[in-house]
């Protein structure tokens, strides 16, 4: 059954996600891209599914703010994307709370701090398990809950390092990983063509604060190679989650959306 035109003409209400409810992984930091997804998912009407790894705190602090701010039901999980019995868990735990699962924003992460030779097996180990690994487990998780109800939408944070090779700092297992979920999207896209559409975001230098113990020098390189000059700010994607997950982009899908202040034009 071919995915389903909107019936409205209206822009607004296509972008309306009121009674939707949106999973976004790797939401428990104060200024994440997740916690911009979730904050941008929730403004618009959704009612949405947080997940942590190892900050608690972080996770109910952002699920109670959500929900104060925005008037929407919003609920924080644990969850270790890695492990593929602990997604298959959240699907479930979401659906018993929230009754459906209407998108999927597959955010959650690990960055790279070595190259192959210099690093451990460990540590590649490590990236390729959760960033590649983890949306596998994750895709296929929900995977099943959206062909049940033939509709859906997956949303992977991928990332411009899947296109290109990040310098001066060495980062071969976070390019590959990241490379491997842009074509996963395009592979899902295909193969759940009847039923959901799944799309990938590729951010460039976003401040997170993930990157603060990077040399001030080495920051300083990467803006000289970024025509607007500056790293983005976490809101400045939210924009494209929302469009994602929305009806607006019904016509959508194994789409990657680089947003990098122009890096990949050099």
């Amino acid at each position: 059954m071919p995915i389903s035109i909107p019936k409205t003409d209206s822009l607004k209400e296509m972008l309306n996600l009121k009674g939707k409810v949106v999973v976004i992984t790797g939401a428990s930091g104060p200024k994440g891209m997740g916690i911009e997804a979730a904050r941008g998912c929730a403004e618009m009407g959704a009612d949405v599914a947080i997940t942590y790894a190892s900050r608690p705190d972080g996770g109910e602090k952002n699920a109670k703010e959500l929900a104060e701010t925005y008037g929407v039901k919003a609920k924080a999980y644990k969850l270790q994307a890695d492990q593929y019995d602990s997604c298959e868990q959240l699907v479930k735990d979401v659906i018993k709370d929230f009754g459906k699962i209407d998108a999927f924003i597959a955010n959650a992460g690990a960055t790279a701090d070595s190259g192959i030779l210099d690093g451990t097996v460990e540590a590649w180990n490590h990236v390729v398990n959760v960033d590649l690994n983890g949306t596998f487990h994750c895709a296929k998780a929900v995977g099943h809950h959206f062909k049940e109800r033939q509709t859906g939408s997956l949303v992977i944070t991928a990332s411009m390092s899947g296109h290109i090779a990040n310098f001066p700092q060495e980062q071969t297992s976070y390019n590959v990983a990241k490379a491997g979920c842009i074509h996963m999207a395009k592979s899902l896209a295909n193969e759940w063509r009847d039923f959901a559409r799944v799309n990938s975001i590729s951010p460039g230098y976003i401040a997170t604060g993930l990157s603060d113990f990077v040399p001030k020098e080495t920051q300083e390189l990467w803006h000289s190679m970024i025509p607007m000059g500056r790293d983005g700010e976490a809101k400045e994607l939210k924009g494209a989650y929302v469009y994602l997950v929305s009806d607006a982009s019904t016509y959508t899908t194994g789409t990657d959306i680089v947003i990098d202040g122009g890096y990949l034009t050099r």
